[in-house]
């Protein structure tokens, strides 16, 4: 069993807020992260999940006779399959703010369903869960956030070879995928998986007809990690409709398989790319997708670029859903590109508007060129920008002019 490094907060949220909620893919760890809040902060909680077909029915034949029966402290796993008991849940929290906590899990977003965001407000806090990261799967928090934003603190400088970083790509985070012994082993899982996604939670999100044309949707999106999101393009490439594109898109980023980083737009009208940039939640499941394995990233270095781009940017992701304050707590995280070809991978943007840009390379060399994106940023907003990185395949940390520096990939983690 992994630590989820997510767990101080929600012990901590568990003292002031009524309702708490974990966000995830199937998968990805939901149910072991309840037991050890239970373990941590609820010891009398009880649990209860919705795949369980007799709870399942017990909760929709009649919501508010369910939740008067439960334990004042209760789990309720894959929440999103009762929406109608979210009422409930706020009629019960309105009642006994002090006692009463529900911790809610969820394999598609839950603030997605009707009304969840008006009935809950002020009485909820959202818990975004992905695969494991590397930090998590090693058992050490890296500090790296804490680095990029701090004057003093320094980057690791940790070489981890490339071989190595390919397994860590290929393999990603998903808990049974790393329990598995042998690649054929992990790709049975990924297909099962898949499977189950499309069988059961966006089927139960959405009465469809597409589950072949979804599956044909998500290897497209693979095919685009770390383009910028084209959906009148792929529809044409499809033959679907615009509307039923949307919509098949939307429930993908529902079950938290495809991962949007927006654009960072200055008030520069004409001049930055708007789009957003696609990602899928997991390189583990982005390599099956594509069939790559570690022989075929070793012998295609530009589709191991994406993979690494797609590597890092979950990195980053995850790191921002656990980060204290200080460490990184605040972030927002964007990616920035110009009309004219200027671009910067990921660029941080805190609270106070201060800006930290990241570039991803995969070679274990750097050269000035490469910081040709984070030196116009820097240009362009220098009272805002703070820190930029190139992120590379090598062992030490260089600096190459004010505030950029190169670091090893492995800082990450």
């Amino acid at each position: 069993m992994y630590d989820r490094f997510h767990l101080p907060a929600i012990v901590d949220a568990l003292t002031d807020t009524p309702v708490i909620v974990i966000n995830g893919a199937r998968q990805t760890g939901k149910s072991t992260l309840c037991h050890q809040v239970i373990h941590a902060a609820m010891q009398e909680a009880q649990y209860v999940t919705f795949d369980d077909l007799t709870a399942l029915a017990a909760a929709k034949t009649d919501p508010e006779n369910f939740v008067a029966g439960l334990q004042r402290q209760v789990v309720l796993d894959e929440v999103q399959r009762v929406p109608e008991l979210l009422l409930t849940i706020k009629k019960f929290v309105d009642q006994d703010r002090k006692e009463r906590r529900f911790v809610l899990t969820g394999s598609a977003d839950v603030m997605t369903l009707p009304k969840v965001s008006e009935s809950l407000a002020g009485r909820i806090e959202i818990h975004n869960l992905w695969p494991l990261s590397q930090e998590e799967i090693q058992g050490n928090p890296s500090g790296f956030l804490e680095a990029l934003i701090s004057a003093e603190s320094t980057f690791k400088a940790v070489h981890t070879p490339w071989d190595t970083l390919m397994r860590m790509m290929v393999m990603g985070g998903y808990p049974e995928v790393l329990a598995r012994p042998s690649g054929v082993r992990q790709e049975k899982w990924f297909s099962s998986y898949m499977q189950s996604i499309l069988q059961k939670d966006i089927r139960e999100l959405a009465n469809i007809d597409g589950l072949t044309e979804i599956p044909r949707l998500l290897e497209i999106m693979a095919d685009r990690v770390g383009s910028l999101l084209n959906l009148t393009d792929v529809s044409r490439l499809l033959g679907m409709p615009k509307t039923t594109l949307n919509r098949y898109y939307a429930l993908l980023q529902h079950v938290f398989l495809v991962v949007q980083l927006p654009a960072w737009t200055p008030n520069q009208e004409g001049r930055v790319v708007k789009s957003p940039k696609v990602f899928l939640n997991d390189t583990g499941l982005l390599c099956h997708l594509r069939g790559l394995d570690v022989t075929s990233l070793q012998q295609q270095r530009h589709q191991a670029g994406a993979v690494l781009e797609n590597f890092v940017v979950m990195a980053l992701l995850k790191q921002l859903t656990w980060a204290k304050p200080g460490e990184g707590a605040g972030l927002k995280a964007y990616h920035f590109r110009t009309h004219k070809g200027h671009e910067v991978d990921v660029v941080l943007e805190d609270r106070r508007k201060r800006l930290f840009g990241i570039e991803v390379k995969a070679a274990a060399s750097v050269e000035a060129k490469d910081f040709k994106g984070l030196r116009y940023l820097q240009e362009m907003r220098p009272e805002q920008f703070q820190k930029g990185v190139v992120l590379y395949t090598g062992g030490e940390v260089l600096q190459f002019g004010q505030d950029l520096w190169a670091v090893p990939i492995s800082a990450l983690w």
